[in-house]
């Protein structure tokens, strides 16, 4: 279940960034199948993937597909053209941007409409009551947030309470074995207002693949990581060739041989073992990357793997997040 609502989720998300961009519409087409054909209801896009054109192309595929069984999800909020309004959640954009991804997708509705990231320039009652009048026009199903701040995601919901708006049931944030920040405040926030997680980059833009192994001196070619440096993406080598990052993968190795998983399906299973996590969204550049994450389902960590996976990859943190602050909080209550 997605949150606290009635609408029901594969518990893989099919995520769509590399649809018109690295990935044929041909071999989009292969992958969507596949993905249904294991199992899968829940595709993920946004208005900013490939200018519009990741959008067309789940449209041009959802059009040979019966609508309904499937929960289609995309987002608003980055530019997408030149002009002052052309990017940002306030109503003007909002209402722009619904229209074309509805235009773009070919459907009379979209399951699950995120914002992509705050906007400190829209006041937030504009942006969420603009959303609360897509749900009661039929165009928009349920409402989401994606790249939130814990501080933001509730006063969000608590705007949405106080107005009785249609509140967020679904967050999208940056989480795995090497952003375990996330647990910090958003995760226990998940938690208590019942809000579905569908973690973004479950591999972290590949580190957590298999590819990546104590000792190299640069990334192999052709692969992600070798392009982000240039590109600006975070998971760029400069970032995460560290001792942190090589003791996580280490652990990861250890815990794939012994369960006879790869590092991908292993890395996406500890995500399916967070109590929060609703859906991982996994990205496919080609179907065999897709048959490997598709392997991260219908199985378990032990207790023991998954409690060595955490120790590996646990962050340094300080107060109020560390033991004593929370040593604090639990003072006579246990």
């Amino acid at each position: 279940m997605l949150g606290k609502t009635g609408l029901k989720v594969s518990e893989l998300c099919l995520g769509s960034m590399t649809f018109g961009r690295e990935t044929s519409e041909t071999d989009s087409f292969k992958i969507m199948d596949r993905f249904v054909e294991a199992g899968g209801n829940f595709i993920d896009s946004a208005d900013v993937y490939s200018n519009g054109l990741s959008e067309e192309i789940v449209g041009r595929w959802l059009k040979q597909k019966n609508r309904d069984d499937y929960v289609i999800a995309t987002k608003v909020r980055f530019p997408m053209g030149t002009a002052q309004n052309d990017l940002g959640l306030s109503r003007k954009h909002i209402l722009a941007g619904v229209e074309a991804s509805l235009k773009r997708l070919g459907t009379d509705y979209i399951d699950l409409y995120q914002v992509h990231a705050w906007d400190p320039l829209t006041p937030l009652g504009e942006t969420l009551s603009t959303l609360n009048d897509l749900v009661r026009r039929g165009l928009v199903r349920y409402i989401g947030a994606s790249n939130f701040r814990a501080w933001q995601l509730q006063k969000a919901i608590y705007l949405s309470r106080q107005n009785g708006w249609e509140a967020f049931s679904c967050l999208q944030p940056q989480y795995n074995l090497l952003s375990r920040a996330t647990e910090y405040e958003l995760i226990p926030l998940a938690l208590h207002e019942g809000i579905g997680v569908i973690p973004w980059s479950p591999l972290r833009g590949g580190w957590l693949s298999g590819k990546f192994r104590r000792g190299m001196e640069h990334p192999p070619e052709q692969t992600r990581i070798a392009t982000a440096e240039t590109q600006g993406w975070g998971e760029s080598w400069s970032n995460y060739n560290n001792e942190y990052t090589w003791t996580v993968i280490d652990a990861l190795f250890e815990a794939a041989t012994e369960a006879e998983k790869t590092p991908a399906q292993t890395a996406i299973n500890w995500l399916l073992q967070q109590s929060a996590v609703t859906a991982p969204i996994i990205g496919a550049r080609t179907l065999e990357q897709l048959e490997n994450n598709l392997g991260a389902s219908d199985w378990d960590l032990t207790v023991q793997q998954v409690e060595r996976l955490n120790a590996a990859s646990k962050l340094p943190v300080t107060y109020p997040y560390d033991d004593g602050a929370e040593a604090q909080q639990r003072r006579g209550r246990e």
